[in-house]
């Protein structure tokens, strides 16, 4: 008697503001929580089989992987309506299958960031403190809903810079929600903040 019951593998759809990306859903854990990777290319996906396998589509352009979900982006000029049976079909049978996220061994960057001192004053390492704990706190889980996520790279002078991954990479709508939304979240709650620039908006 065997009493390993088969891994009923689930996933679901889900749009976001990308029109060239779409989440993949699922019930099965490939990340803990707070981690995720972004693969803008094949040659940058070798610590993970299951993202090398997705890039065998060949309109399959980036792959985003965080706990429960895989974001996908694909080449312009395809509808959604023709790949999303195409791409549930192969991620539920790879998981099914027990094939793996991701090559033994292999570790994520965690998500949660520490304001770098390094060369900056004290007065700036608090700011950027201030900074991250908002993106962790109040952005990063309603980009992550959105199928990307957010992460601070520097303080200086006023200006914040960010890099965006997954699905807000090279979305139409990124530069709109960076100003609109989240540089005016920023201004708000620290007042020294006067601009928020991303140098992932179109990797």
């Amino acid at each position: 008697m065997i009493d390993n019951k088969e891994k009923v593998v689930s996933v679901y759809a889900e749009a976001n503001p990308n029109p060239e990306s779409m989440k993949f859903v699922m019930n099965v854990q490939l990340l803990p929580e707070g981690q995720s990777v972004d693969y803008p290319n094949l040659e940058s996906a070798l610590e993970s089989p299951l993202a090398q396998e997705l890039f065998n589509f060949d309109y399959v352009s980036r792959v985003f992987i965080a706990s429960n979900f895989v974001t996908v982006t694909k080449d312009s000029g395809l509808e959604w309506v023709k790949l999303i049976p195409e791409l549930r079909t192969f991620l539920k049978s790879y998981i099914e299958a027990g094939g793996p996220a991701f090559n033994e061994g292999f570790e994520a960057n965690k998500k949660t960031e520490t304001a770098d001192a390094g060369e900056a004053t004290a007065e700036d390492a608090a700011i950027s403190q201030k900074v991250i704990d908002l993106l962790e706190n109040y952005v990063r889980p309603a980009v992550e809903q959105d199928g990307g996520n957010i992460t601070f790279k520097s303080y200086n002078n006023g200006v914040v810079t960010v890099h965006l991954q997954g699905s807000c990479s090279g979305c139409p709508s990124a530069t709109v929600t960076l100003k609109a939304g989240i540089e005016n979240l920023l201004k708000r709650m620290v007042p020294e903040v006067t601009e928020v620039v991303a140098d992932g908006v179109t990797v």
